[in-house]
């Protein structure tokens, strides 16, 4: 069940989604959706989150640790 609210989004939101369907030919993934829907409440700090952990100082590099999550989403089937 998807909440009407995330899947559509704000008005910008709806525009923006339907950009990146006719651009790429597929709806925009569902993290993308919860990551817009209150974003100051939730999609600001997640964001942050995800850019220390691939961007920030690490052992591997921004490029391993893109592949491993492009890898971890293809073993969940994950378009994203």
């Amino acid at each position: 069940m998807r909440l009407k609210a995330v899947e559509r989004g704000t008005l910008g939101d709806s525009l923006l989604y339907t950009l990146v369907r006719m651009v790429s030919g597929y709806r925009a993934p569902d993290v993308v959706r919860t990551l817009r829907y209150r974003a100051s409440f939730f999609g600001a700090a997640h964001g942050a989150h995800t850019q220390a952990a691939m961007r920030g100082t690490s052992a591997w590099s921004v490029g391993e640790r893109e592949l491993f999550a492009a890898f971890v989403s293809h073993l969940n089937k994950c378009h994203f």
